[in-house]
């Protein structure tokens, strides 16, 4: 089967349209119908890609604004296959949610809010797909609208706060990383030659290592913040509030990872020196967002917090095996931002079940006693808390080792220091289960099981996390040709860099440090 792309992103957007056509009271079923189409579509890309060969697959390439060098670059790899197709699943489940919920059909036309979804989904989809600079901004940008219309219009109290809130974060941001695009773009431009924002071709045209600096926090400042990492992430507890679940759900498992995935798409292939050069920065970085994620989590009361400063720590993971610099913390980062996903989407899905039996609060103090007389919803959450504290069994257990292992090889320090968040992330989620399943019944809390509805959401997740638990090899297979080619550069850098005891300024230190490795003959015997 042809796989094109351009269909892929644009189904969700089409759905919604020919839903708009359709009476209000239908509306839901032309946007369900373009977001079940998208996945059928992404999981046959999944089972068709082939994990052998290196380099994009699927590609289409064509003119768009040529006057600016602006092309419809797309293709897939190993980096961004099943960000895909987890974006494809979750909002297939986040859809279905906000389709059994009367709110999403009583305020505002249903048709508004069904449009801005799937404009969501092809916006992020596009982002993961771009082989194109511009055409990634273009789509990265995108990105704010629908959500700025779907919290601000159909959030919680004191939504239009926290949505200005967000999109000024945001916002600047990605003007940033306009800034840097277009700079990227014109000075990577060989004298006399043709203007081009494609990917492959600013990787090769190098630019100096003082013009790469700046470009890289430019781009640094739009991804961190839309992850978000901390201090850059003030945004954060305001939005998780405020936001509808179905769109709580696919803002926080999948466009948060747009901002992890740039640095491996673009960042460091692009930028290398950049990279190398700021190294030790983001992996300061990343290990606060860690400790600071984890350490706020478990103080929160709120359970939406919970999982949200759950989500910081988890992302600080992610960006840790990317800036490792080595391709086994790559490996790891690209999965756990899969891993991340699935669990922290079956969390939303579960506090939104929680809710309900607790008279719709939300807060882990007045939820408890249920546990017995919930059986499967316990054990629904008993296995996201598991994949959540990475437990063995689980690919979160296999993500974060890869990172660690990866992170150990030459910063033996930053790894050390961020397993610390390794036992940190058992004590808040073994909490979070306790007192929402264990403890004292609170005075509104009804005891009944997992709805039809609930589960329909909930054990699909639950299914694809055991199963990447008992064979994590099916994603490792693809990550990791991408991986290799895209840190391949990077570990070159590092590799001709001269040892790190050497006099500054010595000429003979790179002679030196070859030499020993050639005269070097093995251990004694």
């Amino acid at each position: 089967m042809t796989i094109h792309l351009t269909i892929v992103i644009f189904l969700p957007l089409a759905g919604a349209l020919v839903g708009a056509l359709l009476p209000a009271s239908r509306a839901q079923w032309g946007a369900f119908a373009g977001i079940v189409a998208t996945a059928a579509y992404a999981a046959v890309m999944a089972f068709d890609f082939e994990r052998g060969p290196d380099g994009l697959q699927y590609v289409t390439d064509d003119a768009w604004i040529s006057e600016l060098g602006i092309r419809w670059s797309l293709g897939v790899d190993g980096l961004n296959l099943w960000l895909i197709a987890l974006t494809a699943l979750l909002w297939v489940g986040a859809a279905l949610y906000a389709w059994r919920a009367e709110r999403y059909r009583d305020r505002v036309k249903p048709r508004v809010f069904w449009f801005w979804m799937a404009l969501g989904e092809t916006a992020v989809l596009g982002a993961l797909c771009a082989q194109d600079l511009a055409l990634f901004v273009f789509f990265f940008d995108l990105m704010l609208v629908p959500f700025y219309f779907l919290i601000g219009v159909w959030g919680e109290e004191d939504r239009i706060a926290a949505t200005t809130k967000m999109v000024i974060y945001t916002l600047v941001g990605s003007l940033l990383m306009l800034a840097g695009a277009v700079a990227l773009g014109v000075l990577a431009t060989p004298e006399g030659g043709e203007l081009s924002f494609a990917l492959a071709d600013l990787e090769q045209n190098t630019l100096g290592e003082g013009t790469q600096q700046w470009i890289f926090l430019l781009f640094a400042a739009a991804f961190l913040v839309k992850a978000p990492v901390f201090p850059l992430h003030g945004w954060m507890p305001d939005a998780y509030r405020a936001a509808p679940l179905p769109v709580l759900v696919v803002f926080s498992a999948v466009v948060s990872k747009i901002g992890v995935y740039g640095f491996l798409r673009i960042v460091l292939p692009v930028l290398p020196d950049a990279s190398l050069h700021f190294q030790d920065v983001m992996l300061a970085f990343a290990v606060v967002s860690i400790l600071y994620g984890s350490v706020v989590a478990f103080s929160q009361d709120d359970t939406r917090l919970v999982v949200g400063y759950s989500s910081i720590a988890q992302l600080g993971f992610i960006l840790l095996g990317i800036f490792s610099m080595d391709p086994k913390g790559a490996e790891g980062a690209v999965m756990q931002m899969v891993n991340h996903g699935l669990v922290a989407a079956g969390l939303f899905f579960a506090i939104a079940a929680l809710a309900r039996r607790a008279g719709g609060s939300e807060l882990l103090s007045r939820m408890g006693g249920i546990a017995f007389r919930a059986p499967a919803l316990a054990a629904l959450l008993l296995i996201l808390a598991f994949a959540n504290l990475a437990m063995p069994g689980t690919p979160n257990f296999v993500g974060e080792l890869l990172i660690l292992f990866g992170t150990f090889e030459d910063e033996l320090v930053w790894g050390l220091v961020a397993t610390a968040g390794v036992v940190l992330a058992s004590v808040y989620t073994i909490r979070l289960f306790i007192r929402a399943m264990h403890n004292r019944q609170g005075e509104a809390v009804e005891s009944r099981d997992a709805c039809l509805l609930e589960i329909g959401v909930l054990a699909p997740l639950v299914a694809v996390v055991i199963a990447l638990g008992v064979y994590p090899q099916v994603i490792l297979d693809g990550i990791e040709p991408a991986v290799a080619e895209g840190t391949h550069r990077e570990v070159s850098i590092i590799s001709s860099a001269p040892p790190r005891d050497a006099p500054v300024g010595d000429p003979d230190a790179y002679e030196r440090d070859e030499l020993q490795v050639e005269d070097y003959e093995g251990p004694p015997e």
